[in-house]
């Protein structure tokens, strides 16, 4: 019933488009791809690409049933898949919106992450491998695509909450004035250290308010906590000046002890580093329950202080924790980019991460799923349990009401130690974010649905919901093959774990490489993915990708220096190249504000033996994303960059004004009412620069050109990022 009334909704959205239900073939052909066009529709499918980010989750949830990083727009991702293969002239917006089909088109992903580009071209009914040398990203690609029973998963989920539901729930019970028993939705934690002059406890707050609106302008109400008494007080988000109406102690709500680098203890005044008292120390900082937000039995949420019963409760979950055999896995965390800044905190294992209450729940919950007899339902909840592992550590925090309460642990996509963590109800409350059940419902449900009847998005009105347009997409969910000799017999999905500079994929094997390469000053995603790992490991055994207790490897593309990332990475090139076809493409996203980033992929580019024939913007980072907010100067576009082999140079190398394709970009896109950081101006300007040089008979002239060409490109963006502004500032006149 619920999936009849869905097809029966998507038929009518499809109306609105014209009812275009007969599927259409997309063949390739010898000559130019839609893809390599300089009419390439960009700018209208930014506007699609956009219109998913914003909810991604919901828009595009086969990708998100576990955190990946990097996650690129599945809209683009169809688009792209389409357009390779359509012979130049198609209407690749109309075929957007079409029952385009790809059939027996074999395309390759050697770096899938979230099986972006697995699921794109399986919805269009074409045979996809992907591979990945992370083995959480391989676990999370194979239970996105792998078919599912939906009844056996409810029917798991039932017994997992009979089994062992009420005995998750009992640790998150608190006691209300009245003597009634409620469920609390979460509890409030601060860091404590202890005053090098005068060994006082000093809470590391930066400031006393501890919960208030995502929309705080409109919604002013906040919650603070009385630094005297513990007491919670209302008041506006913004006061400065509060009287605590239990104890009558007057302060500051804004001026915590806590501000920047430094801390100054309430009771001597002594002002000291925050990091070095840490280090000083063997072990994390210590945590101080002070608050709690309750469902009450009305159904209303409710901010109360902590009780001498909250913390008597907590202790009992830590001598329960001390009794069990086993309960989490003991995995020291490596040093690395990403994780120094937890190291910096005393922060040795990946356990030390959680607090007891939480290992304790975690611990019974993973020994229940490793109970489940089916190896497939028991990976798929090993995937969702890992998923929960996101929101409920002591590096989450309170994101506020108008929200999910929970912000993750990776919304700085860094382990960045929070002074002020949220404990959540792991298991949860039909009130709850984050929680085991609640994603059960938002994540593994809304991914079951997505499968059984995928849907674009079709951008509307300003203010206004997209509309979700069924019916133009293969169902997923797929037996998936174990190697490629399965694939070759008929399977349409081959997926496995391992460095793509060598695969078991035959030569000229595929007809398409598309694809996001990682970066190599970036995230580095073996150094978090671990935080995962040691957890799924615990749970399923060290056998196959997980033997190792880390997902880092010696081959791994990702690396902070510039040749070694360039080198492997065109090791992987050169694999795309052995495997593809004469006549294929090589089609991936890129975008780096450095010199040097360009750098490397062109390098790598050329010296595995392939030419640019196209490269168009498109939008790309996540609208939502904290890491583009809190830049000066953020990217919001990718490049797609379109590849043949060097073979085909002389037949589809063009000498072109490269500027002058520049220029028309961007000004297609502000035209279309896209507004560019001068970094979204860089990335253009060096793709079609890029371009320009790859069509070079020497790989030396064009590494010259571009080593040469740093200040001619700056140059250039001035003036072209300028000319925008000044637009900007006239319409705004």
């Amino acid at each position: 019933m619920e999936v009849s009334s869905r097809m029966r909704s998507g038929s009518r959205q499809l109306d609105l488009l014209g009812g275009r239900s007969t599927d259409v073939l997309v063949s390739s052909a010898d000559g130019s791809r839609a893809i390599e066009e300089e009419n390439f529709p960009f700018e209208e499918l930014s506007r699609v690409a956009e219109a998913e980010s914003w909810r991604k989750e919901i828009n595009r949830p086969i990708y998100h049933i576990h955190k990946w990083w990097a996650h690129r727009l599945g809209s683009v991702f169809r688009a792209i898949a389409i357009a390779a293969f359509a012979p130049a002239g198609s209407d690749i917006l109309d075929l957007f919106y079409r029952r385009a089909r790809i059939p027996e088109q074999v395309v390759f992903d050697p770096f899938m992450g979230s099986g972006t580009t697995v699921g794109e071209v399986a919805k269009l009914g074409g045979r996809a491998i992907g591979r990945d040398i992370n083995p959480v990203s391989h676990f999370l690609v194979q239970n996105a695509l792998a078919s599912h029973d939906r009844r056996a998963i409810l029917a798991v989920f039932r017994a997992i909450d009979r089994d062992v539901g009420d005995q998750i729930r009992q640790h998150y019970k608190v006691t209300l004035p009245d003597g009634t028993l409620a469920d609390a939705l979460c509890f409030f934690w601060v860091k404590v250290l202890n005053c090098p002059q005068c060994s006082g406890d000093v809470d590391l707050f930066s400031s006393y308010v501890f919960a208030r609106h995502a929309y705080p302008s409109r919604y002013p109400t906040a919650r603070v906590v009385c630094p005297q008494c513990n007491a919670i007080n209302k008041t506006r988000y913004d006061s400065e000046d509060e009287k605590c109406g239990t104890c009558g102690e007057s302060f500051n709500p804004q001026a915590g002890p806590a501000q920047g680098q430094n801390a100054q203890c309430p009771s001597c005044r002594h002002t000291f580093s925050i990091v070095r008292r840490v280090r000083e120390s063997e072990k994390p900082p210590r945590h101080r329950l002070y608050a709690k937000l309750v469902l009450m039995p009305d159904g209303s949420k409710q901010y109360l202080p902590a009780t001498e019963e909250d913390q008597a409760r907590y202790q009992a979950a830590e001598v329960e924790l001390n009794s069990r055999e086993n309960p989490f896995p003991v995995v020291e965390i490596k040093a690395g980019y990403n994780t120094n800044q937890a190291l910096g905190y005393n922060y040795r294992h990946w356990h030390n991460m959680f607090n007891a209450r939480q290992l304790l729940c975690l611990s019974i919950l993973a020994d229940r799923i490793r109970a489940i007899e089916d190896p497939d339902l028991k990976n798929l909840f090993t995937c969702l349990f890992s998923g929960a592992l996101e929101f409920n550590n002591q590096f989450a925090s309170y994101k506020g009401e108008g929200t999910g309460a929970v912000r993750h642990m990776f919304a700085h996509h860094i382990l960045k130690p929070e002074r002020t963590p949220l404990e959540a109800n792991l298991w949860g409350t039909p009130k709850s974010s984050g929680s085991f059940s609640t994603m059960f419902r938002g994540r593994i449900r809304r991914a079951l649905d997505y499968a059984e009847d995928p849907f674009e998005i079709s951008p509307s009105e300003a203010g206004r919901k997209p509309v979700k347009v069924f019916g133009l997409s293969n169902r997923l969910g797929f037996d998936l093959a174990e190697d490629y000799r399965d694939f070759e017999n008929g399977k349409a999905v081959y997926l496995s774990c391992g460095d793509s500079s060598h695969t078991d994929l035959p030569d000229q094997s595929v007809d398409a490489v598309i694809t996001d390469p990682p970066f190599f000053d970036n995230v580095h995603y073996s150094q978090l993915a671990d935080f995962f790992h040691v957890w799924q490991r615990y749970i399923l055994g060290a056998a196959g990708p997980r033997e190792s207790e880390t997902t880092r490897a010696n081959s791994e593309v990702q690396n902070g220096d510039a040749a070694t990332f360039t080198s492997r990475l065109e090791s992987v090139w050169r694999e795309t190249c052995r495997v593809l076809k004469d006549d294929g493409l090589l089609v991936f996203t890129y975008h780096h504000s450095r010199p040097d980033g360009w750098l490397a992929v062109f390098e790598s580019l050329m010296g595995a033996g392939f030419v640019i024939t196209a490269a168009h913007p498109v939008k790309a980072e996540m609208s939502v994303a904290m890491p583009k907010h809190q830049a000066k100067e953020p990217i919001d576009l990718d490049v797609i960059i379109v590849c043949r082999k060097r073979s085909a140079l002389s037949q589809f190398g063009q000498v072109e004004d490269w500027l002058k394709t520049a220029e028309c970009q961007i000004d297609r896109l502000r035209t279309s009412g896209r507004r560019l950081s001068r970094n979204d101006v860089r990335v253009i300007l060096m793709a079609q620069f890029l371009k320009h040089l790859s069509c070079k008979d020497s790989a030396k002239e064009s590494l010259q050109l571009l080593d040469g060409s740093e200040d001619e490109i700056d140059r250039q963006i001035e003036r072209l990022h300028g000319a925008g502004t000044l637009e900007v500032r006239g319409k705004a006149a």
